[in-house]
């Protein structure tokens, strides 16, 4: 864990980012934090409101009610659910712009890469028809038809999505969604002012926006990108700073909508466009992932291999992506694109261009993307990139660690690459985790922060610790991002294991840490959580799987968090949510759900003992099912 005690940065798992930022003469986050380090106890707590003109208003022993009456507990719970609900809405964004792409793909017979999953997608739907661009028309107008429906009207595909014995479980408890768009646009209204006060309540209709969130935001946005993008295979990567090579005029994307990059992708390999990139002495143009957008690419980098460079690193790596001056555009198209990056292109003389208004930066161009308009924004692009490459390469030092990271990360890893490495079956994973070669497994998903002991700390050493006890871990999300700068997905990482999940690891030629990839990923995830529980006949609840956010950050992690729940999962966050301004609030979450969809929130801030807590539900698990 790097420290540095003359340099003012906060802990980092990632030393060698830390020794680098070290030298910086801009300031990152990683420097601010020290700044912000005195938090607003009200804040943390969740107890403060500022919904009206007679507040802010914040709850104490003394002043146990706002001035219009709300409680603590109405006031947690409506926080809590305005911001599941500005999650949920940012996922539904993806997901509709997603399958509005595949939309006009099938329409205008464009390329689709994913003929598998788009014969998946249609036969789940019951949709009948041989020409591939009408199933992806017919797919995404059924799709579009769900998100825009009325909340009072319960979405088709719900049911066609969800493992059967969690849908009956969700419409026991009344909490089906109806038009997931409605839905967000109904559980801000519920949190306004003088509307809701019952918290039971609104902590119901969060996990009905989790629902939504997760079986249309994450696991459907999944598989349209495969449709349109091509379909994930494991494959060895190069991943950290070292993947920016100076010799190309390099591309940042940030953001989390692949699918709004794919034509640029596909013409920047072109002999005319490289062309102009040789014609100022580059060697042609490369694409460096940063958040998940590049952890998306990164996914289906053998598709991409021409112009994909690698990814370098998470949401917290990417000032120090700009810093090292190997970059000549930044390309984003959604959030995790931090404003810390703002004065710092401003320094290398970075352009930005901004491709989606709801991510548009305050020193950045905007171009509009559409699926029409495509070709014309590419070219937009591409001039920009050339422009910035010819009026600053010239000026600018470029200093590239290039210790940091490694060549041998794994990568490509999904329901169904990993099936198809397993044999075609999930038998063999069963079958050693029935030996109790793997113990159990252990999602570690999310975003990175830096207040849950640091950058990536507490994600890295909790990983360690559950692999140390024969736990297999899965990542998607930020999370992947870090665990993979520091090794943890490079087959190397076995010797970190237990002795049985090392002597898998060791057969297999696999890490201990598999790399699901972007935070979207987290909805593959409980595509494998669905079929291991198929396959054995059980619910989700039953099987011997935790779930942990350690370093959850952003709304939208709260979103996924109502899914995990939803689904039945116990879910560890380091950092509380803001609640524990009310009792009633957390013992719901902490206790009372278990007994509604067999999942609870986990609030521990210490790295051993969270690791104590899920490895004894992971124990209780197996000897439930007799192992």
């Amino acid at each position: 864990m790097g420290n540095c005690s003359n340099c003012n940065l906060c802990n980092t798992a990632d030393e060698k980012l830390h020794s680098f930022i070290s030298t910086l003469d801009v300031e990152t986050s990683h420097h601010r934090v020290e700044s912000q380090k005195n938090k607003c106890k009200f804040g943390t707590q969740g107890v403060c409101c500022k919904l009206c003109a007679n507040g802010p208003c914040k709850i104490t022993p003394k002043s146990p009610r706002g001035v219009c009456g709300a409680d603590a507990h109405t006031i947690v719970a409506r926080n809590f659910l305005r911001a599941v609900s500005a999650g949920s809405g940012c996922y539904i964004h993806v997901i509709e712009t997603t399958a509005t792409n595949l939309k006009s793909v099938g329409e205008n017979n464009g390329d689709i890469k994913g003929v598998a999953t788009l014969n998946y997608l249609a036969e789940s739907f019951g949709i009948d028809c041989s020409d591939i661009h009408e199933k992806a028309t017919k797919i995404a107008d059924v799709i579009l038809k769900d998100l825009y429906k009325p909340k009072y009207e319960k979405m088709d595909l719900v049911e066609k999505l969800a493992y059967a014995p969690r849908f009956k479980k969700w419409k026991e408890l009344g909490i089906l969604p109806g038009g997931a768009k409605s839905e967000v646009f109904d559980g801000i209204i519920k949190t306004s002012t003088n509307l809701n006060s019952d918290p039971v309540d609104m902590l119901l209709n969060s996990l009905t926006l989790g629902v939504s969130t997760g079986l249309y935001g994450l696991t459907l946005t999944n598989l349209l990108n495969d449709v349109l993008l091509g379909e994930p295979e494991i494959t060895t990567a190069q991943v950290g700073l070292k993947v920016i090579d100076p010799d190309y005029i390099n591309i940042m994307i940030t953001g989390h909508q692949h699918s709004m990059i794919s034509h640029l992708q596909e013409i920047l390999v072109s002999e005319e466009i490289a062309n102009k990139a040789k014609d100022l002495g580059a060697k042609g143009f490369k694409i460096v992932g940063c958040t998940c957008v590049g952890q998306d690419l990164q996914l289906r980098s053998v598709h991409y291999n021409e112009v994909f460079s690698g990814h370098a690193g998470n949401n917290y790596t990417s000032e120090a992506v700009l810093a090292t001056g190997g970059i000549d555009l930044v390309l984003s198209e959604f959030n995790c694109t931090l404003p810390g990056i703002e004065p710092i292109a401003d320094k290398f003389q970075v352009k930005m261009l901004c491709i989606d208004d709801v991510a548009k930066k305050a020193n950045a161009d905007f171009l509009g993307y559409s699926y029409d308009e495509r070709e014309n924004l590419s070219n937009k692009i591409i001039a920009s990139a050339l422009d910035s490459y010819k009026n600053r390469r010239s000026k600018i030092s470029i200093n590239i660690p290039k210790d940091h990271g490694n060549d041998d990360t794994i990568t490509g890893v999904s329901e169904t690459s990993l099936k198809k490495f397993l044999g075609g079956t999930w038998k063999p994973l069963i079958d050693l985790i029935a030996s109790g070669k793997i113990k159990g497994i252990a999602g570690v998903v999310g975003c990175s922060n830096l207040t849950a002991k640091g950058h990536d700390v507490f994600t890295v050493e909790l990983t360690k610790e559950l692999i140390k006890r024969d736990i297999l871990v899965l990542s998607a999300g930020c999370s992947s991002g870090g665990l993979e700068n520091v090794g943890l997905m490079s087959p190397s990482a076995a010797d970190l294991a237990g002795d049985n999940l090392k002597e898998v690891c060791k057969t297999l030629g696999i890490p201990p840490v598999l790399n699901f990839g972007p935070c979207l990923a987290i909805g593959r995830l409980e595509i494998v959580a669905t079929e291991l529980a198929e396959y054995l006949g059980i619910d989700i609840p039953q099987l011997p799987l935790v779930l942990s956010a350690p370093q959850w950050l952003e709304e939208q992690a709260l979103a996924d968090g109502a899914f995990g729940l939803a689904l039945g999962l116990p879910l560890h966050l380091a950092i509380p949510p803001f609640i524990e301004g009310s009792d009633v609030v957390t013992n719901i979450l902490t206790n009372d759900l278990v007994n509604l969809t067999g999942g609870r929130l986990i609030l521990d801030g210490e790295i051993d003992s969270t690791a104590d807590t899920l490895e004894k539900i992971i124990l209780e698990k197996r000897s439930a099912l007799g192992l």
